[in-house]
């Protein structure tokens, strides 16, 4: 007589997520820094979009940009913190299996946003430096609108299959997902299915598009630090240096968590299993942090629009 376990392949109608466990008793205090990098993140993005959206003069390819990068890291941010306030606060880690598969998909999805619009971005620093007297002529609105199109739909549709792929699977196992939020490798492993097409195929885009992104990023700074050096005097460079400043923070901000994350995830089998939760959550929590204050603080004309409106409220 065949086993029910093995034979019968359903769906579940809902998961439950643990939050991090080994650290159920210290969810409240773990919440209280988590909730103030959402508020954080909330804050300091909706800050950069008014910002520039109120200045005409920050109506340039750059700041269009910025503007890409807040509203990917309030979408991002906004995919995990609510949930994993709900398991923190009130115990409430169930998730409806389709709700799940959205969480996952826009977790990734706008990561790999995340990441070609720092590519959009270098690229703009590249132009700018390199080639100033074609800026205005090369990064034209429809130009950066094209580009902004590009990201948006390689994240979309190449994250596409994780989902569906999910989706496609028996799962006959434990619905409990011991993470904080629907990790990808995470719901695929409750499958009673040769996984492998997921595995092989989220390993195999990520590994393309950070080394891809990773790679135009370098070879346009190469470029753009050769044609720095080459100015004539210090004061030059240490000026058109900065205007590269914001945008490698950002990007040390994004890569070098998301790296250390994903050597843990593939080789830290060692490492306790709510430090990669931990880590997890802070490569996703950090940089929608971190963004708007680097180019809040960086960034003279919106450092100076910022204080002009801090000033005239209380005035």
């Amino acid at each position: 007589m065949p086993d029910s376990n093995t034979t019968d392949f359903t769906n579940p109608s809902t998961f439950l997520l643990l939050g991090i466990p080994g650290l159920e008793a210290a969810h409240v205090w773990i919440s209280i820094p988590f909730c103030a990098m959402y508020a954080i993140a909330i804050l300091g993005n909706f800050t950069i979009l008014f910002i520039v959206k109120s200045e005409p003069s920050l109506h340039g390819p750059m700041y269009y940009f910025l503007c890409m990068l807040a509203v990917t890291d309030l979408v991002l941010s906004t995919s995990i913190l609510p949930k994993t306030l709900s398991i923190f606060w009130f115990n409430s880690g169930e998730i409806d299996f389709n709700a799940c598969l959205t969480q996952l998909y826009f977790i990734y999805c706008f990561s790999w946003m995340e990441s070609g619009i720092f590519v959009a971005m270098a690229f703009d620093r590249y132009v700018a430096i390199c080639h100033p007297l074609r800026y205005s002529t090369i990064l034209t609105n429809p130009v950066v609108a094209k580009i902004g199109l590009a990201v948006v739909l390689r994240g979309g549709m190449f994250i596409l299959p994780y989902p569906l792929l999910a989706r496609r699977w028996p799962y006959c196992k434990t619905s409990i997902i011991p993470h904080s939020y629907c990790e990808h490798i995470a719901v695929v492993k409750l499958a009673c299915a040769d996984i492998r097409i997921s595995s092989y195929y989220s390993l195999s885009v990520a590994f393309f598009f950070f080394g891809l992104d990773v790679f135009f990023i370098i070879m346009s700074y190469i470029q753009t630090l050769r044609a720095i050096f080459s100015l004539p005097t210090k004061d030059a460079r240490l000026k058109t240096f900065g205007t590269c400043g914001s945008h490698l923070c950002v990007i040390l901000a994004f890569y070098i968590p998301t790296l250390f994350s994903a050597l843990m995830h593939r080789f830290g089998h060692n490492v306790p299993l709510h430090l990669h939760i931990l880590i997890a959550n802070m490569y996703l929590l950090v940089p929608p942090m971190l963004n708007p204050i680097i180019y809040g603080v960086r960034t003279k004309q919106i450092r100076d629009r910022l204080l002009r409106l801090i000033i005239h409220k209380g005035a």
